[in-house]
């Protein structure tokens, strides 16, 4: 286990070029206020470097709303954003102590952040046999709400986030949004979603997506509820899909 100051003092860290592409972003972005001890507790627990995308968003933000809050993106947030977001540790049953259970990793993968919708996604943990989840470890896959199932996205967190900050955010979601969903989303706190009837992963919905009836629920509610129904399906049980 690498103490923290080798993840910390380190070249080249990441956040001048990260900080720059949050504070320019193609659509509205939020970005909470961190708490540096829990940011430093979740760097170290992590063990990822500031040299990376991942690290140096975690120690230095407590989390982004992108796009209206369409995307929440998790990081560390100070004690008094809690209520809007949770904490990357929290989201992943971080244990108490890294150094109480030095051994602990996550599991399938790093859930890093959900969208409205109950979308999930993470970063792939290991091989595709020992996880259960497609793509190559360090790639980011993604658990599809109107699908399903879990698909991997050919980049990592870096290019991921920068895609998304960048306004790819209306290329991945398309045909997934009705017009006026900003009035609907933008102030829902994390840990509340929409779930759409007829279900996106029904004909139905996509034929009139505007005309669906739409209803605040937890996210935690959204989940489970798409585990349920994955299951009842006949699907793969999808794994892990975030404590929000």
């Amino acid at each position: 286990m690498r103490e923290l100051s080798e993840l910390i003092e380190v070249e080249d860290p990441a956040w001048p070029a990260l900080g720059e592409k949050l504070r320019t972003a193609s659509v509205p972005v939020e970005v909470l206020d961190p708490d540096a001890v829990r940011g430093a507790d979740t760097l170290l627990r992590t063990q990822v470097t500031v040299r990376s995308f991942l690290g140096a968003f975690v120690l230095h933000s407590g989390g982004a709303f992108v796009d209206d809050g369409w995307l929440r993106v998790y990081g560390s947030p100070a004690d008094d954003n809690d209520r809007r977001m949770p904490s990357l540790a929290r989201v992943n049953d971080y244990p108490a102590d890294a150094r109480t259970d030095p051994g602990w990793r996550p599991g399938a993968g790093l859930v890093v952040a959900h969208d409205v919708l109950g979308g999930v996604f993470v970063i792939q943990g290991g091989t595709a046999d020992e996880v259960g989840l497609p793509g190559q470890p360090g790639e980011m896959v993604y658990f599809a709400p109107d699908s399903l199932s879990w698909e991997a996205l050919g980049a990592g967190y870096a290019a991921w986030l920068s895609w998304m900050l960048s306004g790819g955010t209306g290329e991945f979601y398309e045909g997934l949004r009705w017009p006026g969903w900003q009035d609907e989303v933008r102030s829902l706190d994390a840990d509340r979603g929409l779930t759409l009837y007829p279900p996106l992963w029904s004909k139905e919905a996509h034929s009139d997506l505007a005309a669906t009836s739409r209803r605040v629920v937890t996210t935690a509610e959204l989940l489970e509820f798409e585990r349920e129904t994955s299951l009842g399906l006949g699907e793969t049980d999808p794994g892990f899909l975030g404590n929000v």
